[in-house]
């Protein structure tokens, strides 16, 4: 039942599907049973057709493992045809997230484990950004529960995954729109200050960041181009924007761990300078983390901002879910790579070069660390003074 419920959540809250639009689904052969689910809850919401983009864990690993960084990063001309092709049809699409092996790429080439594609990553990101709907969930499994809990659980990891998801309301859609319109409230709120500058303090971390003109709090969920709402994360609990990729100064301690090219990062501290990072020290997985940077100009630069108070659903389990989907949504973070030009006022139609000009960040990757949780505080300062936003992990705006 709870799979049925949270399939009819991805159709009908997250990518809102509408009769006769056509759907993708990018998931792992470990989620069969749920993308089966999220397939007929497509097709009876409607979908012309749905396709599933299947990938595999031992799979990837024996590509890492024996192809050359050339070839995993080289174009694949049909895929970005096949991405065209979305895009000219309108179809959405869905992500569905959680490692079965979250260590499947240990012992490899940190090099080697961060290369990919990066034309087709940001084919789909202007895609994304020219309005294609999407949304990204959290698909829970043996491997991703054995992460968490330490043992395969799954039941549990679904209680607490059906927890986050709001799965647990008489209607979890119409709980989410009420959500949703909330946290659009307090980025109204943020945007009637029209702050210029950003500052998280806590333990171990102090960042200052520069706001773009223009800048606009987005929170809860999106509309595309034809007035359909969707949301693209579930679950979400934060506001966010995309900062000056130029204004960045201070010092960063992650208060979660994160998962990069498959590898767990623990104790991450993270030093910014004129909006670039500058060093990076970890108590495991500093390497991945330096080898994630290389990946192009724009991975050391900021590409949002994040707010999220004590109140979160996430935060409130009590649990690590080692999945940044969800530990993203548990406390204040920041991202480095890539922005969001609808984060800025007229954005959406600026070219790349103009955006790049404003102080929009450009990337083939988009790393969300937290920084928050108990004892972090943030101030917003602009031409209306300075302004508290969180106190001590509680919104006080």
């Amino acid at each position: 039942m709870v799979i049925e419920r949270f399939a009819e959540l991805v159709v009908r809250g997250g990518i809102n599907v509408q009769p006769g639009q056509g759907v993708v689904i990018y998931t792992d052969t470990a989620h069969l049973e749920i993308a089966r689910a999220v397939t007929e809850a497509a097709y009876a919401a409607g979908a012309a057709w749905v396709e599933p983009i299947w990938s595999d864990g031992p799979m990837r690993r024996s590509a890492v493992q024996h192809a050359t960084i050339e070839n995993l990063s080289a174009v694949r001309p049909w895929a970005l045809e096949r991405i065209a092709e979305w895009t000219a049809a309108g179809a959405a699409w869905i992500r569905l997230m959680g490692e079965a092996d979250p260590h499947q790429f240990d012992g490899l080439d940190p090099a080697k484990v961060a290369a990919s594609p990066a034309e087709e990553t940001q084919a789909m990101r202007r895609a994304v950004f020219d309005g294609m709907r999407w949304t990204v969930v959290g698909a829970p499994n043996p491997g991703w529960a054995r992460e968490v809990f330490g043992e395969p659980d799954v039941e549990r990891l679904w209680k607490a995954v059906g927890t986050a998801m709001r799965l647990d309301a008489d209607d979890p859609v119409e709980e989410w729109q009420r959500r949703a319109a909330m946290l659009a409230e307090r980025g109204r709120r943020l945007d009637e200050l029209e702050l210029t500058e950003l500052r998280y303090a806590g333990e171990g971390t102090d960042l200052t960041v520069g706001l773009l003109p223009g800048s606009r709090w987005k929170g809860g969920g999106l509309v595309d181009a034809d007035g359909v709402p969707y949301l693209p994360n579930i679950p979400t609990e934060e506001v966010f924007t995309s900062p000056d990729r130029n204004r960045a100064e201070g010092v960063i301690r992650v208060t979660r761990p994160v998962v990069i090219s498959g590898r767990v990062i623990t104790g991450l501290v993270v030093t910014f300078k004129d909006g670039c990072i500058t060093a990076v020290e970890a108590d495991e997985g500093a390497e991945v983390v330096r080898a994630h940077l290389d990946t192009d100009e724009g991975a050391r630069r900021l590409g949002e901002v994040a707010l999220v108070d004590r109140d979160s659903r996430i935060a409130r389990t009590g649990v690590v879910f080692h999945n940044m989907l969800f530990d993203e949504n548990a406390a204040c973070h920041v991202a480095w790579g890539q922005s969001f030009p609808f984060a800025v006022e007229g954005g959406g139609a600026m070219t790349e070069r103009q955006r790049a000009e404003l102080g929009l960040n450009m990337s083939s990757v988009h790393t969300d660390v937290v920084i928050g949780g108990e004892g972090i505080s943030v101030t917003g300062r602009g031409p209306k003074g300075t302004v508290d936003i969180i106190r001590d992990d509680e919104w006080v705006l």
